[in-house]
């Protein structure tokens, strides 16, 4: 990652009005990515002679116990949006196609930034728990999303200690640098699925399960400090991004007030720190 793309970052970062909310897209799970088109997400032309000074999104593809492909929830159209925001929203140069990658993917040392969605029913193999550890060790930073509830997160927190077996995830308060640096957030933000939310609208309800209720965002660290990993446990960004057309009072409530700035910020810390 350039100075370049750091500094348009900075520079770009301060002015955010979302606006034009998108036509409803559905989702997809098990599918070819490459059959997949944009769904009405806007496309745009990136300078040739800084193909590799830009911000790519990337997803990475893991096995799951379950025959779902759960590493798929909310693509393309998280990915699509999130990228597209990025770019409109702000100076950083953004890849508008992103990527799909495994962690065993020499390709991956790329790219600086990688997602991990609904770890609840995820397994890695040991080629896996290597190539992750010598990606985030080196610099890398990985964010995890969607996954609620205990099961899901002892399931999560088992790979994970494979990884790491000497770090202990620790949870970040609300004065934690990412929740302030680029928005001054006044929370630790839950964000649901457009349809929790939508039922449980009326009771000020939203989390997905019963024993979900309290929002918990963790990081893992490196031995100088530096954030390795950040877990987003009882809330959903992606859905924020995904579902941002369908629902007028979803879109205000929560990706523009939630999602999005929760996002860039995550984005914004892992690229300076």
């Amino acid at each position: 990652m350039s100075h370049r793309i750091i500094t348009g970052l900075l520079l770009g970062l301060a002015c955010m009005m979302l606006s034009d909310v998108h036509a409803q897209r559905g989702r997809f799970r098990d599918f070819d990515p490459q059959s997949i088109g944009r769904n009405g997400v806007p496309e745009w032309e990136l300078d040739p002679h800084f193909a590799n000074d830009v911000f790519t999104f990337v997803r990475v593809r893991y096995g799951s116990y379950s025959r779902w492909s759960r590493w798929a929830t909310d693509y393309p159209d998280a990915d699509l949006n999130f990228s597209f925001r990025l770019q409109q929203l702000t100076s950083l140069k953004v890849d508008p196609n992103g990527r799909i990658l495994e962690l065993t993917d020499p390709e991956l040392f790329r790219y600086p930034f990688i997602y991990i969605i609904e770890p609840g029913d995820l397994s890695f193999t040991e080629e896996e728990v290597v190539a992750l550890r010598r990606y985030l060790l080196n610099g890398g930073f990985l964010m995890v999303d969607d996954f609620w509830g205990d099961d899901e997160y002892e399931n999560f927190y088992r790979e994970i200690k494979r990884v790491f077996p000497d770090r202990e995830p620790l949870e970040l308060p609300l004065d934690h640098p990412v929740f302030h640096c680029v928005y001054d957030l006044s929370e630790r933000p839950q964000i649901p699925s457009i349809g929790a939310a939508q039922a449980g609208r009326g009771q000020g309800i939203t989390w997905e399960r019963h024993d979900a209720s309290e929002v918990h965002y963790k990081g893992i660290f490196d031995d100088k400090g530096r954030m390795m990993t950040i877990i987003c446990h009882n809330t959903d960004l992606g859905d924020g991004w995904e579902r941002e057309g369908e629902d007028p009072w979803y879109f205000k409530e929560f990706s523009e007030k939630k999602a999005y700035p929760l996002g860039i910020n995550i984005i914004f810390y892992a690229m300076t720190h």
